[in-house]
């Protein structure tokens, strides 16, 4: 049995909504994926790409996946990784592969010089907090995610300065 944890390639964009879909499953938020195929490859591969996505194998077989993007932190001045999607199909879980794609990500942090690895993780998930926690994650819960959408996030572009 081995263990790869790899970039992932052009014509692979499906695999990643696959990949998301079940992830929004698992949250209960099926209802909220509004992306497809094109817009993933777009953001993955397109022009300027500024989403990058690993993928976990196991004997050869994608069963994984960390979505992230670089954000900054002004008080370090440096960059760092934002992990939007963690996920590892159920069947697969238990075998290291959510720690491997998280150390994979530090060591990207940490060869490129950035300060931190960060991501949100949904408060009723204590299995995913234990983890996170066993991992040396700080739990911060004197921040509030914050977020504008859809609608409201059209009226605020509206709004006079």
């Amino acid at each position: 049995m081995s263990l790869n944890i790899r970039r992932v390639r052009p014509g692979e964009a499906g695999l990643v909504l696959s990949f998301i879909r079940e992830l929004a499953e698992y949250e209960r938020l099926s209802h909220e994926v509004e992306a497809t195929e094109a817009m993933i490859a777009d953001a993955l591969f397109g022009d300027d790409p500024r989403l990058f996505c690993a993928i976990a194998e196991w004997d050869g077989e994608a069963v994984g996946f960390a979505v992230w993007f670089l954000n900054f932190s002004t008080f370090s001045g440096r960059h760092g990784i934002y992990l939007e999607d963690l996920y590892v199909r159920p069947s697969h879980r238990g075998r290291g592969l959510g720690k491997a794609l998280l150390v994979h990500l530090a060591s990207e942090c940490i060869d490129n010089g950035w300060s931190r690895l960060q991501w949100a993780v949904l408060d009723w998930n204590a299995p995913s907090i234990a983890f996170y926690k066993s991992l040396g994650a700080v739990m911060m819960d004197d921040w509030t995610l914050c977020r504008v959408s859809g609608p409201a996030l059209t009226r605020l572009a509206g709004s006079s300065a």
